[in-house]
């Protein structure tokens, strides 16, 4: 328990540097321009392959499970609507992009640790924890909420394009689901988890590459820890945010 409360004390500690004030913001703007490259533009493909298949899973099992006459089927499209903004495009999408995103943040970060570059940074006088973490941190926050986006459309694609394809329902009736009683409000709510979900993934990640040590097999182990710790505390801010949000 104790090492539980250090870790949380290191981290605050950490953020404090992250978010000191940046010597030239000039270099940071660079940098954050090449983060959004590197952790989000290079994450389009994976977020679009796994949202189209997903989207297409939830209308065909959404077609057999409500397969009732007396069950409208435009409901099906509706379902779909609402699984792919309120829970899928922001929440399980994080938890895909937590191991390819923050896995590669805790490597980069955790080789700069052992290979004593951060080292060499603070020798020079550069706030290393805030010249390596904050553009990755800003770079996802702005980031993130563009690939949820992607995400709601190309699922709801994908569940049209298995209703047009195998034929299980009309895919007007598809259309008309899509319509019912949309809340512009849910659009929002998953656009402020995913932001809170990019923090999140970038900062823990961070963390534990800032402070791995020893040789390659413990910054591999930091990229481990950093995953799964992500992951766990997304769940958790999941439920805070639902519970505040929605309720």
């Amino acid at each position: 328990m104790l090492r539980i409360f250090e870790q949380i004390g290191r981290y605050f500690i950490l953020m404090g540097k992250v978010f000191s004030r940046p010597e030239k913001m000039s270099i940071y703007r660079r940098r954050i321009l090449c983060e959004m490259e590197s952790l989000g533009l290079n994450s389009i493909g994976l977020t679009a392959i796994i949202s189209i298949f997903i989207g297409a899973v939830i209308t065909l099992q959404m077609s057999i499970n409500l397969s009732s006459p007396f069950i409208p089927r435009s409901l099906i499209g509706y379902a779909t609507r609402e699984t792919m903004i309120l829970e899928f495009s922001s929440t399980v999408v994080a938890l895909i992009l937590s191991g390819k995103v923050g896995s590669s943040i805790a490597s980069e970060i955790g080789t700069m640790r052992i290979t004593e570059q951060i080292d060499a940074l603070e020798i020079m006088g550069v706030n290393s924890a805030s010249y390596l973490i904050l553009p990755k941190i800003i770079a996802a926050v702005f980031f993130f909420p563009f690939l949820t986006i992607l995400s709601i459309c190309i699922g709801i694609f994908g569940g049209w394009m298995i209703a047009s394809l195998t034929g299980i329902m009309i895919p007007a009736d598809y259309i008309d689901g899509l319509l019912i009683d949309f809340k512009p409000y849910s659009i929002t709510y998953s656009l402020i988890k995913t932001s809170v979900f990019a923090y999140l993934i970038t900062s823990i990640s961070a963390f534990y590459g800032y402070y791995a040590k020893g040789n390659s097999l413990e910054v591999g182990t930091a990229s481990t820890r950093a995953v799964v710790v992500s992951s766990v505390v997304i769940m958790i801010f999941n439920l805070i945010l639902t519970q505040i949000l929605l309720i």
